[in-house]
């Protein structure tokens, strides 16, 4: 049998909440929708989770409240075999939130509140640094501050940077030629190069001109119609590989069991949580205090993304 590759991912974890909608709803509209719909999510743990059914050995290092949505989210980590034992517990502050609303035709609106994920700091950087791995992945939804220094990290690593933070440019450049594959949608590809980044031929010129940036590979998507990869061929070459139609169930992009399956937490924390402006844009804090872990309840598991 092959060795599995070990993979460490330092990222957001989210329960997400989804409600599915006739019509998303405009500035100062109400629309009425379905039951709501809590699943484990966060770009970081659901690529943990890909790793891991893809048959890698995954440590997972991120913040999660000490709260019943942060018990939910670990439990859910070890359901899918993922080595949580680095993910911090932050005491008074709630485990960051995905609102996301869902429309008959599969287009989503989501709005994030990171809550722990922005509390991600110099400890889990170092936890990162720390591990015995084969390839580092990265996702956005954490401070600005603490993907940079993760990037500073001697190996290979995968960056997804998703959403795209001010200094977008900066840390790709800050990843160098460690950065093995930066992955980027159109608008964040345009956060990096200044410019509009509008169809696939255009996604095409993109890729080419980040991997002359520093990344070995970029993968810049393009929705219904494709990716283009640039940096198997040639620094200033890149493919662009068609987009195939599929049934839209939704774009979320989450790991969720399924819509009609998915259960609310068992019961919500109850005393009452603290609120938090946004993080210092550039200077790396600590973690907070991480309280003690208690057993987890079962919470709703991952199961793979709707295609």
């Amino acid at each position: 049998m092959s060795k599995r590759p070990k993979v460490t991912v330092l990222g957001s974890l989210n329960m997400d909440i989804s409600v599915t909608v006739p019509r998303l709803p405009g500035p100062g509209a109400t629309v009425v929708g379905s039951a709501a719909r809590f699943t484990p999510g966060g770009k970081g743990a659901n690529q943990a989770v890909a790793a891991a059914r893809l048959g890698a050995d995954v440590r997972m290092i991120g913040c999660v409240g000490h709260d019943d949505f942060g018990r939910q989210l670990l439990a859910a980590l070890h359901t899918e075999g993922i080595d949580a034992d680095a993910v911090a517990i932050a005491a008074g502050i709630p485990t960051g939130l995905a609102m996301i609303a869902v429309d008959t035709e599969g287009e989503n609106l989501i709005t994030v509140a990171p809550g722990a994920n922005h509390h991600v700091g110099p400890p889990d950087v170092a936890a990162a640094g720390a591990t015995d791995r084969d390839i580092l992945v990265v996702s956005a939804e954490i401070p600005a501050a603490a993907i940079a220094a993760a990037l500073a990290l001697a190996g290979p690593c995968v960056l997804n940077l998703a959403p795209a933070p001010e200094n977008a440019a900066a840390l790709v450049a800050t990843g160098g030629q460690d950065l093995e594959w930066l992955v980027v949608n159109e608008s964040e590809a345009a956060a990096v190069l200044g410019r509009p980044v509008d169809g696939p031929a255009a996604a095409a010129v993109a890729a080419a001109e980040l991997v002359a940036r520093g990344p070995r590979h970029v993968v810049v998507t393009a929705g219904a119609h494709g990716a283009a990869l640039a940096g198997a061929g040639g620094p200033h070459e890149a493919e662009v590989i068609e987009g195939f139609p599929v049934p839209a169930v939704d774009t979320v992009g989450r790991a969720t069991r399924s819509s009609a399956r998915s259960r609310s937490p068992s019961r919500r924390a109850s005393r009452p949580r603290r609120r938090y402006g946004p993080p210092p844009p550039r200077a790396l804090r600590p973690s907070p205090a991480r309280a003690p872990r208690r057993p987890c309840p079962g919470p709703p598991r991952f199961s793979p993304p709707p295609v």
